[in-house]
């Protein structure tokens, strides 16, 4: 390996790095409020993996990106970094890239401001961890230099197959909220 490679092989596993991180904070997310089997980790304990597992991959991402403005192949600016679709190389696949982390960005910032967004408002955001998830594997599968290597395959298998069945399960499980009968409807005719 050459030291111009470096750059590259940063930029590969903290590809791999940022999607396992972030889907272990979607699981430990999705864990916090939703009924499970099984004991483990819940309440306080799940939601400060949600954060470190969210932290992590946010840091893989930050260094995912600096990598690339140190990468030969290609010319890279800061500004492509911001701008999806700016990056040459694949630039459907480059701007999901960076839809996502921008939005991973946002997401993880409000919790800053639950309290002023209120829980409602925050909660909403929150759902586009989802557009995140599906975003950030989207662009490893279409970019990723290792995505058609039977590792990277199940690695990807493996996050998606957990996100969605752990959706689905809460799903299935969450309490129903109670409705409000409808009030009869009057008049004639």
């Amino acid at each position: 390996m050459t030291p111009d490679m470096i750059p590259w092989v940063i930029v590969r596993a903290t590809g791999v790095t940022a999607i396992v991180a972030l889907a272990a904070a979607m699981v430990a997310g999705l864990l916090v409020r939703t009924r499970t089997p099984v004991g483990g980790v819940k309440g306080a304990g799940m939601v400060e993996l949600h954060r470190l597992f969210s932290a992590t991959a946010l840091w893989a991402i930050a260094v995912h990106g600096t990598a690339l403005l140190f990468d030969t192949t290609m010319v890279v600016t800061p500004l492509d970094l911001l701008v999806p679709g700016a990056i040459p190389y694949r630039p459907l696949a480059t701007g999901m890239g960076v839809i996502a982390a921008e939005l991973a960005l946002a997401i993880h910032l409000s919790f800053r401001f639950r309290g002023r967004i209120g829980v409602k408002a925050w909660r909403r955001l929150h759902f586009l961890t989802y557009a995140v998830f599906g975003l950030g594997v989207a662009h490893g599968i279409l970019a990723g230099t290792d995505a058609s290597r039977g590792w990277m395959m199940v690695t990807y298998g493996g996050a998606v197959g957990a996100v969605c069945a752990l959706t689905g399960w809460r799903a299935a499980t969450a309490p129903r909220k109670a409705r409000r009968p409808r009030p009869a409807a009057t008049g004639g005719a």
